[in-house]
């Protein structure tokens, strides 16, 4: 898929609009290693400039020096190796792609906008020859995820769990205590009883913790995004016929909203959630309710990250969708200069484990040691005597989900120790898993961008307040809808349901 006149027109324009903005920006926002941001050869080796997603780490540079060694000696390549904050790596990269900007790889979030624009190189020609042990090596129902309706692949998604489950976490402790069976509790309304009786007996705890990102509890009455959460439109994927909709004018929404209400008024629900970024789990924080997407032995990693034993349950079917497949896309710019290397890159960073645990733990011996089982042990960074800092963020970390294939990674020892089965319980679950009977469509709304982008700032003005209780529901929701209304909603809706048509005749179940 290349670029169409009217697209290298905007981006030529566009690029004279932000290259003055680009200069200032990137200092502040990013923290590359490696000598800069320009792609360089030094000999017969070739730098790639690579992003992707994640609070830049102190030793960014250290673990990007090793990696280059490794990859040098490799393949005949080295990386410039960019992180970009969680909050900002989207705009970063729609501004990277419009302005024209060099770079190499990225992680692809919204890969099928951004491979509809011309963003993304087409990969096919690849799986023969130089991409051909990564293409055999992830699961092909994933290539199947990320092939768009022209056939084309745009990009190399991340081999792990099929079906990312909304999952439900708790403390053990007080799991135990109270002798909770976390089990019964799978609708928003179930957890009443349990939030009243934390605020009166463990006022240490935050009963429920919200953010501004909320959470999809519209996926446990059956139902699933379209295109992205920004696009309030939904289907049951488990219903063949199943009619898109406007999520925010069903009786199933205004029920989880006043639930909601309920719940933020009654203080259960932190008072900043409606303000509150994404920071994921903060060490050492005391919270009752967390929910969080993820896969078998998710509770895990979530109890490192805490800092103490959580236990979780899943409250959504294990559902193969068109999202759960492309959460981990690495994809290569269109524009790159280097092509081939790219390619050779992604197929060793999915193939080779010296490659790919260095990009996730950082470097054995700095970063992390191996117990007597062969598990990674993270190690805490120092005080000036050379005693563990409690508490104390790592000095380098990875986005798992977002750098390639989970099965040739180690497994995870310490205090809450990965089984050594780990990938072989991974693997029979998604033997398990059920295919959405949307799987691998994806709405091409490029032609109604003005209203996307419309739709898009009614959502930013209404939904953190809404789907976190912090607003009278009553009065906001109509307003909302109305909102949603003149920006276009209604013909977006059209247009999807008339694709989803087609795309359902042409892929009759």
């Amino acid at each position: 898929m290349r670029l169409t006149n009217w697209q290298k027109m905007r981006r030529s324009a566009t690029c004279l609009m932000l290259a003055a903005m680009l200069v200032l920006p990137l200092a502040g926002c990013f923290s590359s290693a490696g000598g800069g941001e320009e792609a360089a050869t030094t000999g017969n080796t070739v730098n790639l400039i690579y992003y992707t997603i994640g609070d830049p780490d102190k030793d960014l540079k250290l673990v990007n020096d090793r990696i280059n060694e490794v990859l040098a000696r490799k393949i005949g390549v080295t990386i410039t190796y960019i992180k970009v904050g969680w909050q900002d790596y989207e705009d970063r990269l729609n501004t990277l792609v419009s302005s024209g900007t060099p770079f190499d790889i990225a992680f692809a979030p919204d890969y099928a906008n951004f491979a509809h624009r011309g963003a993304w190189l087409k990969l096919n020609g690849y799986f023969s020859n130089i991409g051909k042990s990564m293409y055999d090596a992830i699961d092909p129902i994933f290539w199947n995820g990320v092939q768009l309706d022209d056939g084309g692949i745009y990009g190399v998604p991340t081999n792990k769990e099929l079906a990312v489950r909304d999952q439900w976490m708790y403390p053990d402790e007080l799991v135990k205590k109270y002798n909770i069976d976390i089990s019964k509790y799978k609708t928003l309304a179930s957890l009443e009883p349990l939030l009243q009786m934390i605020k009166e007996k463990e006022p240490a705890y935050q009963p429920m913790e919200l953010d501004k990102d909320s959470q999809n509890f519209f996926a446990i009455d059956g139902y699933q995004y379209v295109s992205d959460k920004y696009l309030p439109l939904m289907i049951r994927p488990l219903d063949p016929k199943s009619r898109v909709v406007n999520i925010f004018e069903t009786a199933e929404a205004r029920s989880v909203l006043d639930t909601l209400r309920r719940y933020y008024v009654q203080g259960y629900i932190n008072e900043d959630a409606a303000l509150r970024d994404n920071q994921g789990l903060k060490r050492g924080e005391l919270v009752f309710w967390k929910a969080a997407g993820g896969g078998p032995l998710s509770e895990n990693s979530w109890s490192k990250d805490r800092g103490y034993k959580l236990v979780a349950n899943p409250v959504t079917p294990a559902l193969i969708t068109t999202e759960s497949l492309r959460g981990g896309v690495m994809a290569i710019s269109a524009d790159t200069k280097h092509p081939v290397e790219s390619v050779k890159f992604l197929n060793l960073l999915n193939i080779d484990p010296e490659v790919r645990n260095l990009f996730n733990f950082g470097i054995e011996g700095v970063h992390y040691t191996l117990d007597s089982k062969g598990q990674v042990v993270p190690k805490l960074p120092e005080d000036k005597e050379g005693n563990p800092i409690p508490g104390a963020s790592p000095t380098y970390g990875s986005v798992q989900y977002t750098q390639g294939n989970w099965f040739i990674l180690k497994t995870m020892g310490g205090e809450f120790p990965d089984p050594l089965d780990k990938w072989d319980q991974f693997r029979s679950s998604n033997k398990e898993a059920v295919r959405s009977s949307t799987l691998g469509f994806t709405p091409d709304l490029s032609m109604l961008s003005g209203k996307m982008q419309n739709i898009k700032l009614v959502w930013e003005k209404y939904f953190p307040s809404l789907m976190t209780g912090s607003v009278d529901v009553g009065t906001e929701l109509p307003k909302f809808n109305e909102e949603l209304d003149q920006a276009g909603i209604n013909e977006v809706r059209v247009e999807v349901q008339k694709q989803l048509d087609a795309w359902r005749a042409a892929h009759p179940s």
